[in-house]
């Protein structure tokens, strides 16, 4: 009792003690041993020896992602990581069942722009097993890829698509991606793909996926565990050995879209809060500015005393959560920032003082206190992984990862120098190259709440029609001119119009004095030339004038109708007056619209 007293009392009293320079790390006092392998058709293994349980971890990443997709063909990565899931040619069996079936955890399978990986810590006794089956689906796969296989997969990875973006702020990342990257660029689609893409996705399409990138030398294995090296390395030769290499893989080269200008979108989910984001395009993955940003992004959002955290969830409690994160990808990155604002709280205003904090890191840059706070718990972090064979941030991960980005397993030695090398103004500099360029803000807001009104209809009846109105008609003023000739006159208020109609007592019923159709041809003919307009004068004056004009027949009247404008009344009269008085029947147009009514009948 006296022993476990004092231990209590030496951790109490040093918790007081503790400064950020007590823990100082150097990266390069940090080290995985490895082995590494070149199989002769180009398969890179490497192997790490770990004895501290009887278990091994096997981790195959191949160096495809969805930035090696064609317009057009948008999600093969992801649906193909599916597919391979579904069983060898000499295993047609499910494979996280048989995974499953003799021990297999943190088991499963991922995809990325970049690379599609697969992982499975085991009982060392199953390596065999693992390694048969990784090595089946890798060079014996098309065999069981048939067109039901490929509509099952098909239909799971676009009802994945639909929960996703089903869930809260789930089309966030389809809006950014869209708007960080112009069309053709390899980052301008998402992962998962568009569904239509995947409707239009052919078994040759897959099959052609599956040979151009799942060869030999476009794959990394990593094992780690309770394994000899050397035995290890026999075993993949036996098992992966006669795969073919495939084709040689074109990389595209890092391509960073310099976004000038700030961009404002707006969208409605079925969400709570309001969230306000912004996004910057930012350096390469494993770049010394992309270790700038995760440690910028620490800085700001990572523990209670970080900047945002502590001014808008602790502090001012406007917001229910402060996040940031260097979004690092192969050949280009993203650096997000987003609050989830509380309701009742003014979004815009939140808007600008997220944007003040930000701007205040880009003049002031961090604290030596806040680097060195952020150091620590990077690497600590990493230190920690490494307790882990496998799954994400364990060593065949960091092994597997960096041979498979860098071409060099041990890179991670040189990010972790970048951090511990990183100075307060290094991060400083780092935020004014790449956050005073322009940004995209994106703004998901909550569906509006609606509501309805308590009914008083007694809907069993139609309601009893109201008061009758009276219609009001302009008075009509009539004269006649001497000619014989009727004019009716309707004024009507406020209105700048005028419309004038000629109405003749003839129409397709006198016809029988000459042929069928000769009412409609005629007055066809009237607007297509005068003594001193052809068809192409009277239309561009009508259109000078703003006014429309129209002949035409029915069977009991023939009409020349024109609707003007008040200004040019006058002139339109004349222009009517010419057509109704100075006909000339051309004979082209009469032969062009003889034609055309023929046609019309036939």
């Amino acid at each position: 009792m006296k022993k476990l007293f004092c231990l209590l009392f030496l951790a109490a009293f040093g918790v007081g003690t503790i400064q950020a320079q007590d823990f100082q790390f150097k990266a390069d006092d940090i080290d995985i041993p490895y082995k590494k392998y070149t199989l002769k058709n180009g398969l890179t293994l490497l192997v790490h020896e770990d004895h501290k349980a009887p278990i091994a971890a096997v981790n195959v990443w191949y160096h495809v992602g969805s930035k090696n997709e064609k317009p057009g063909k948008s999600g093969f990565a992801h649906l193909f990581e599916h597919l391979m899931f579904n069983g060898s040619e000499n295993y047609n069996t499910d494979y996280f069942q048989a995974l499953g079936s003799i021990g297999a955890t943190d088991l499963n399978g991922t995809t990325n722009n970049d690379r599609t990986n697969y992982f499975q810590n085991i009982p060392v006794s199953a390596l065999d097993q693992v390694l048969f089956l990784e090595s089946d689906r890798m060079g014996h796969l098309l065999g069981v890829i048939d067109q039901e296989r490929l509509d099952e997969q098909r239909g799971v990875v676009q009802n994945e698509k639909r929960q996703g973006e089903n869930n809260p702020y789930g089309k966030q990342w389809d809006y950014l991606t869209k708007a960080m990257y112009p069309k053709g660029h390899p980052y301008s689609w998402t992962v998962i793909g568009e569904m239509e893409d995947l409707n239009a996705a052919s078994l040759e399409d897959v099959q052609e996926w599956f040979k151009s990138y799942y060869g030999a030398a476009n794959a990394v294995v990593a094992v780690a565990g309770d394994i000899n090296p050397e035995e290890v390395y026999q075993k993949v030769v036996q098992y992966f050995g006669d795969i073919p290499s495939g084709p040689t893989v074109e990389r595209p080269e890092v391509n960073i879209p310099n976004k000038v200008n700030d961009s404002y979108q707006v969208y409605e989910d079925r969400v709570p809060e309001t969230r306000v984001l912004f996004a910057w395009n930012t350096p390469q993955y494993g770049a010394q500015e992309d270790l700038h940003f995760d440690l910028i992004s620490a800085i700001l959002t990572s523990g209670k005393n970080s900047r945002l955290y502590k001014k808008f969830v602790y502090e001012d409690q406007s917001a229910s959560s402060a996040v940031s994160f260097q979004s690092s990808s192969e050949i280009a990155s993203e650096f997000i920032v987003y609050l989830n604002i509380k309701q009742g709280e003014d979004p815009k205003k939140l808007e600008r003082e997220l944007w003040a904090e930000i701007s205040r890191f880009i003049e002031e840059g961090p604290t030596e206190a806040e680097l060195q706070r952020v150091k620590a718990a990077y690497f600590a972090s990493f230190i920690k992984g490494l307790e882990r064979i496998g799954g994400f941030g364990g060593v065949s991960d960091i092994l597997a990862s960096n041979q498979t980005y860098h071409d060099d397993a041990s890179y991670y030695k040189t990010k972790l120098n970048f951090v511990q090398d990183a100075t307060v103004e290094d991060l400083k500099n780092t935020a004014a190259k790449w956050l005073s360029k322009g940004k995209h803000i994106l703004v998901c807001e909550p569906f509006p709440e609606y509501t309805i009104e308590p009914s008083s209809v007694d809907r069993s009846k139609l309601p009893e029609l109201g008061p009758q109105k009276s219609s009001k008609f302009p008075e009509l003023q009539r004269t006649s001119l001497s000619n014989g000739l009727n004019v009716v006159l309707a004024q009507r208020a406020g209105v700048s119009t005028v419309i004038m109609n000629l109405v003749t007592d003839a129409g397709y019923k006198t016809d029988y004095l000459s042929s069928p159709g000769t009412a409609e041809l005629t007055m066809n003919l009237m607007d297509e030339g005068t003594k001193d307009k052809t068809s192409l004068q009277i239309n561009e004056q009508l259109q000078l004038l703003g006014a429309t004009l129209s002949t035409f027949s029915d069977q009991d009247q023939s009409n020349v109708y024109m609707s003007t404008l008040k200004p040019s009344f006058d002139a339109s009269l004349n222009l009517f007056a010419d057509v109704i008085l100075n006909p000339e029947f051309p004979q082209g147009e009469f032969d062009r619209l003889k034609n055309e009514q023929i046609n019309d009948i036939q």
